[in-house]
């Protein structure tokens, strides 16, 4: 561990693993929270249970806002755990100066968002600092949902199951940066920032057997395969020409040095399904115009332990470590 904290301690990969490992699970040690899921599953099984906080730079960008975000966030590691998003709280810290047409912008993303979800807001906070104490407005929300599926768990990953993607990657990453960076671009490139409870229903709804779900924000597709690799024991081997990457977000990579496993994403997660519903699941994922792109892109195998593979077009194989370094700050 570093003396002081860094950037690349907040960036979702190997830095901000061994963070949170040494300091907060070694201090907050307890068996809900070695389970290390996207929400804690409480109260006999029956409510999923996350908390997360935004301060996503800049606060507007094509596709969304750090109002959109903050639901989106929150309600999809609710759903990524089965649940169906019931109640949110929401607590603010605002600079003094920040403009009130802005806040409402910001709050009336929220408000449809939480529409999209069938959730409501039923507690909150609101602090203003002195200028200069804070980049403009940052935004927690904590939620709750009602589990709907049972036994999801990144923790029993077997060689049973396949991995699929429900889209494309790496777009929410490529967007922030290009916003940041004052990136002309003439395409429709914009963030994938998406509720993802309608996508997860519809899977629950045709009877899909999920093993686990879990979305790729920070540390992207990377860190999630790499996370299970190592929670359930198993070799995940990832075909890398089956990552459906848009040829915008390709170019952003190639011109920056990027690898788009490891950009940020805001609508897109990771599902291990049994072999034999995997077909269905891409059809039922297809349904939704932001799933053109599903598909299965992994298997499941004991080759090399806790490890992540990724195989080439052109027969060579390589490992996917964890994201480490300090890859794109204040992304979500």
């Amino acid at each position: 561990m570093t003396k002081t904290i860094t950037l690349a301690q907040g960036n979702g990969g190997e830095e901000n693993n061994e963070l949170i490992t040494k300091i907060f699970y070694k201090a907050f040690k307890n068996e809900i929270l070695e389970k290390s899921e996207d929400a804690a599953v409480i109260h006999g099984g029956e409510l999923a249970f996350s908390t997360d906080s935004f301060t996503v730079s800049p606060l507007f960008f094509a596709g969304a806002d750090i109002g959109k975000l903050a639901v989106c966030g929150t309600c999809n590691d609710l759903a990524m755990m089965g649940a169906k998003p019931k109640y949110l709280t929401c607590s603010v810290i605002i600079e003094e100066g920040f403009e009130v047409e802005s806040l409402e912008r910001i709050v009336e993303s929220m408000k449809k968002e939480l529409e999209v979800n069938g959730a409501i807001v039923v507690s909150g906070d609101t602090k203003v600092v002195p200028r200069g104490s804070v980049d403009k407005i940052f935004i927690n929300t904590t939620g709750i949902g009602e589990i709907e599926k049972k036994g999801i768990s990144s923790n029993n990953i077997t060689e049973d199951d396949v991995i699929l993607l429900n889209r494309d990657i790496g777009c929410h990453g490529a967007t922030i940066f290009a916003a940041r960076e004052g990136i002309e671009m003439s395409s429709a490139l914009m963030s994938d920032c998406n509720s993802l409870y309608p996508q997860v229903k519809a899977l629950l709804d045709a009877g899909i057997n999920i093993t686990a779900m879990r979305d790729a924000t920070r540390g992207g597709v990377a860190a999630v395969l790499n996370e299970w690799a190592k929670q359930s024991n198993i070799c995940i081997e990832v075909e890398e020409e089956k990552i459906p990457v848009s040829d915008e977000v390709k170019g952003i990579c190639e011109m920056l040095g990027f690898e788009a496993t490891a950009l940020a994403n805001e609508g897109t997660f990771v599902l291990a399904i049994k072999k034999e519903d995997a077909a269905r699941a891409v059809e039922v994922l297809k349904k939704f115009d932001v799933c053109a792109s599903a598909g299965i892109i992994g298997s499941v195998t004991c080759k090399h332990l806790k490890k992540v593979i990724l195989k080439s077009a052109w027969g060579t194989s390589r490992f996917l470590e964890t994201p480490s370094g300090e890859l794109l700050p204040r992304i979500c």
